[in-house]
């Protein structure tokens, strides 16, 4: 059983109001709409995630929980985390069967966690909202333990179709803020102090591209 939904939201910037108020209305069809896109951006997360059965994985923007389902299916002794913005995406989340595992309401530049808690913290599908991606980085390595990982996927901005839409939801779509190509990522990777950092992009049909980025998080 999922435990209850904690709320961590302090001061909320007008664009995480619009992420909050879209996906209060996305939430009870989400899964079901967007089956493709998750099952495929699920595989690829999953292929590149590298899990040891004695992980503590954060997920950020966990939504729905499917990438936390995913994973504690494959390996139940794993321990993980999810935070997101939407408390009704967490909500249905908490209807699946998740092991015991926490589920916060909380930006992700300001993280509910103690300092090296987690061996992996991953992202999917959420960069793209991160109004000051820098701040996120920077906390998320905060959390992470001595060499431990981040891995993101999410839209790569180096595919037309990407770039184009990306394009039209800066301009109607208050929620959207940014994607990112190889280049940008490995830019904002650095910049955050991180090392080891790959960059991988790929499609996942014939239109729409993606990319995953692994770093180690250092400490001094």
């Amino acid at each position: 059983m999922v435990l209850s939904i904690m709320t961590e939201i302090n001061y909320t910037p007008n664009n995480e109001y619009a992420v909050i108020k879209e996906y209060a209305s996305l939430a009870p069809n989400y899964d079901r709409r967007w089956t493709f896109y998750i099952n495929a951006t699920l595989r690829e997360t999953l292929k590149r995630l590298d899990i040891n059965p004695t992980d503590k994985i954060l997920d950020i923007g966990c939504g729905t929980g499917s990438l936390l389902q995913a994973i504690t299916e494959g390996y139940p002794q794993v321990k993980v985390v999810g935070v997101d913005l939407s408390i009704e995406m967490l909500r249905i989340a908490r209807n699946k069967q998740i092991k015991d595992s926490p589920l916060i309401a909380c930006q992700a530049r300001c993280l509910p966690f103690r300092s090296e808690s987690f061996d992996k913290v991953v992202s999917c599908n959420a960069f793209h909202y991160l109004r000051k991606p820098e701040e996120c980085l920077a906390e998320i390595a905060r959390v992470l333990k001595p060499q431990g990982r981040i891995v993101i996927t999410d839209w790569c901005d180096d595919y037309i179709a990407c770039r184009v839409c990306d394009l039209f939801l800066r301009v109607f779509n208050r929620s959207h803020f940014k994607t990112y190509g190889r280049r940008a990522c490995e830019y904002l990777l650095r910049n955050a102090g991180y090392s080891n950092i790959q960059v991988e992009r790929y499609k996942i049909n014939w239109l729409w591209g993606l990319m995953t980025a692994k770093a180690q998080a250092n400490h001094d």
